[in-house]
């Protein structure tokens, strides 16, 4: 994917109103295909409030980070490839901001909650960047907070026993100040690449 491209889909998805569809889709689970769709093309609201527990066991939520803009992944702590990439992504953009990457807020939130404690987010979160916050809650808080991100995660047993993995979207989420959604990066979006989109907006003013 070109980087023009990239950065025309991150800032061109902006939504303000909800489509007729969408509470019939939720009152069911949605598919990655739709829910795909819906933040590729724009077509659904993104975001909204989340009641979580942070990698040092503190209760958080959306509210606490209204002063920053925040980058948002859902993951899993034991994800082998593209979670790994795509933090440390997150990490290296926001060094390359420099002191201005103060105002933005990398967030990790597990889609893996019963494997994903705030003690084994403790011990992951640090090698991707010192200001990433992990969280992690129930089963139900997770699933709310996905939904409001139209993220897909869904849980896959590894056949001949009984771990599992976790298969999931792995979209970047780029939030203003008030909480707004500005745009996403797609995986595998370079730490340069999303320095460049994010830095306008670190003096932007916010949204109203």
């Amino acid at each position: 994917m070109r980087p023009s491209l990239i950065l025309g889909i991150a800032l061109g998805v902006v939504l303000a109103t909800q489509a007729p569809s969408l509470l019939a889709q939720e009152a069911r689970e949605r598919t990655a295909g739709e829910l795909m769709d819906a933040v590729m093309w724009g077509k659904e609201p993104i975001g909204g409030p989340f009641e979580l527990i942070d990698h040092t066991g503190k209760p958080r939520t959306d509210a606490d980070f209204r002063d920053k803009l925040m980058l948002v992944y859902f993951g899993f702590t034991f994800c082998p490839d593209v979670c790994p990439t795509d933090l440390l992504a997150m990490g290296l953009a926001v060094d390359r901001l420099g002191p201005a990457g103060e105002a933005l807020q990398p967030l990790f939130i597990s889609v893996d909650p019963e494997r994903d404690t705030p003690d084994q987010l403790a011990k992951y979160v640090p090698f991707f960047h010192p200001r990433l916050i992990g969280l992690t809650g129930s089963a139900a808080q997770i699933r709310k907070a996905a939904s409001g991100y139209r993220a897909y995660f869904a849980k896959v047993a590894i056949s001949g026993g009984n771990e599992y993995t976790v298969d999931h979207s792995s979209f970047i989420y780029l939030m203003d100040r008030g909480g707004k959604y500005l745009g996403f990066f797609p995986p595998g979006t370079s730490a340069e690449q999303m320095a460049q989109v994010i830095r306008p907006h670190l003096s932007a003013p916010e949204r109203r």
